[in-house]
């Protein structure tokens, strides 16, 4: 007997991320840590398994070793499988029409056989690189009740940074009249949030004459949406106002991370009710003897320095005379006795020398210019030597 899933999900993870910097020079964007004990890809996947979707391919391409070692068998999320799971999608080599992917649109394309295999009614698009939590199954029952061939989740974001989006423009039942790809100009601020379902027998019909057209860049905001309202096929707005967050840029990111300290409500990670997983070490309870004031600090480590208003991220020792304040700490992190750390990010496996000066205080960085906004960046795997300076909004990828 033919079995069958009623709907797989697609979660587009090649990007390069080239916005966050020394953060993704050797991993992808969603393999990034985030909140001490997660990395970006642990919502989508997560939200997969929360809403009853068991069968997630994962479009790598993008520095993808990290990524797909961490995802692995998918057992963490409870998506191992022996029918559906979590399966790594990369480009690869075939007869004919195949490369690299192209753009969103064409690396759905490339693996429109992976999709049919399960023969899905429905398909739901995914982007890696948000922080949120989400009931799909929610959206899908919309998309079902609304007999739409289309429906894109959105939220209302300020009209001032409504042209970094995709936005929609719509009737007062839902429907969408009008797609606009980053305009100059938004009419609405019903911004797109990059997740799309689709009726299946529609998606497939409308990325194979996408892929047909050597005018289209491949990408679904720009040629496969307003193609299908071209066409006049139903698409629909589905509404969504919990937490979201596109944590695409320096700030952003360490924006992000600050909101699990209470400022933001309703977003929190650990409750039973909608859990977000995540393959984190092993390890027991950091030893905390220092200061620890509006902070998380994951397992592992030892905290006898002092860390205010920060995101320590597992296995981190932060010696005795260490200050950490407005940071985010990815994991693995020495700190070495009498070192400064102020409004930054740094990044795994990095060691920080005596008496060594990182970034400065919020009030004073933040009216630094650049392209971090005065936060100070350390990338992976490096040292800053014992009384070193990393100036506030530096990004660092060299030992100091």
């Amino acid at each position: 007997m033919l079995r069958k899933k009623e709907c797989v999900a697609m979660l587009l993870a090649g990007g390069q991320g080239s916005r966050l910097y020394t953060l993704t020079s050797n991993i992808a964007k969603p393999a990034v840590s985030f909140g001490a004990k997660y990395r970006i890809i642990d919502f989508p996947l997560s939200n997969c398994i929360n809403s009853g979707i068991d069968t997630v391919g994962v479009l790598t391409q993008y520095q993808p070793l990290v990524l797909n070692e961490y995802v692995g068998n998918g057992q963490p999320w409870d998506l191992d499988r022996t029918f559906g799971g979590v399966h790594i999608l990369s480009p690869y080599e075939a007869k004919q029409d195949t490369s690299w992917y192209k753009g969103t649109a064409n690396a759905i394309y490339q693996n429109i056989r992976f999709m049919k295999m399960y023969d899905p009614e429905y398909v739901i698009i995914l982007s890696g690189d948000h922080i949120y939590k989400m009931d799909y199954d929610k959206m899908l029952a919309a998309h079902k009740e609304a007999k739409a061939d289309c429906t894109i989740a959105c939220m209302e974001v300020p009209m001032k940074e409504a042209s970094r989006f995709g936005i929609l423009n719509t009737n007062p039942d839902g429907t969408i009249y009008e797609f606009e790809e980053k305009p100059a100009k938004p009419k609405s601020n019903l911004a797109s949030m990059g997740i799309y379902v689709f009726t299946a027998s529609k998606l497939y019909k409308y990325l194979e004459l996408d892929e047909a057209d050597p005018k289209s860049e491949k990408d679904f905001g720009k040629n496969v949406l307003p193609a299908m309202l071209n066409a006049g096929e139903k698409m629909y707005s589905y509404r969504f106002e919990g937490y979201w967050k596109d944590v695409g840029t320096i700030t952003s990111l360490w924006e992000a991370n600050m909101d699990l300290l209470g400022v933001v409500p309703n977003f929190e990670l650990s409750d039973r009710d909608r859990e977000v997983h995540s393959r984190s070490p092993l390890a027991p309870p950091a030893f905390v003897e220092g200061e620890v004031v509006n902070s998380i600090v994951a397992t592992g480590g030892e905290i006898e320095g002092k860390v205010i208003n920060s995101v320590v991220g597992t296995n981190c020792v932060i010696e005795k005379g260490a200050e950490v304040v407005d940071c985010v700490l990815m994991g693995n992190i020495v700190v070495k006795s009498g070192a400064k750390l102020n409004y930054a990010i740094i990044d795994e496996d990095v060691t920080i020398g005596k008496n060594a000066v990182v970034g400065a205080p919020i009030e004073q960085a933040s009216k630094v210019e650049g392209k971090t906004s005065g936060i100070t960046v350390l990338g992976r795997g490096i040292s800053v030597k014992k009384d070193g300076k990393v100036a506030a909004g530096e990004i660092v990828d060299k030992n100091v």
